[in-house]
């Protein structure tokens, strides 16, 4: 009984937390103080991405220093993918990874809570490039704005799972280079 007050009083807590999505009319990013908490539920906009579509000049490079269980993993010849941050893609964020900001998480768990997050056309939005044989990655053009990098890790020389991989980066004022965790 007292684990699902606990439970109960955390769901109240986060719906009152809820932010409302970026209406039709927004072609910006989102602005100020990054927040974590699950969106609302709302059909995808194109709207809400339409910045991301902008030429910048903005660059983001990256590598893979990924390891778990003493194993070294590597995104070598894996896509790397670069999604626009906007209300429907946190939300999707956090129901597959279980975070906004950066997660590792198994490529099976992340299939298995796919069929819960929402669904959108938003594959004209996301930019793409691969991993080198060094775990390195690169991106170019890009405008300003709040972007989640994901990738698949995988087991070096070794047995494992998969692993994917993501990171929430902001991009402004020059070039940014990151390390996947």
């Amino acid at each position: 009984m007292k684990h699902a007050l606990v439970l109960a009083a955390g769901l109240v807590a986060l719906a009152a937390c809820q932010e409302t999505p970026m209406g039709p009319a927004a072609v910006t990013p989102p602005a100020g103080a990054f927040d974590q908490t699950l969106p609302e539920a709302a059909p995808f906009d194109p709207a809400a991405f339409a910045w991301s579509s902008a030429p910048g000049r903005e660059s983001l490079t990256g590598v893979l220093a990924y390891r778990r269980e003493g194993l070294q993993y590597t995104c070598s010849g894996e896509d790397v993918l670069l999604i626009p941050d906007a209300p429907w893609s946190r939300r999707r964020m956090i129901i597959l990874y279980g975070a906004a900001s950066s997660a590792a998480i198994p490529v099976a768990i992340v299939r298995a809570r796919s069929a819960s997050a929402p669904p959108g056309d938003y594959a004209r939005f996301v930019r793409r490039t691969s991993c080198d044989s060094e775990g390195r990655f690169a991106f170019q053009g890009l405008p300003d704005g709040p972007w989640y990098v994901v990738t698949v890790a995988r087991p070096i020389n070794a047995t494992g799972e998969p692993m994917a991989l993501t990171r929430r980066v902001e991009l402004k004022n020059g070039p940014r280079s990151i390390t996947l965790p």
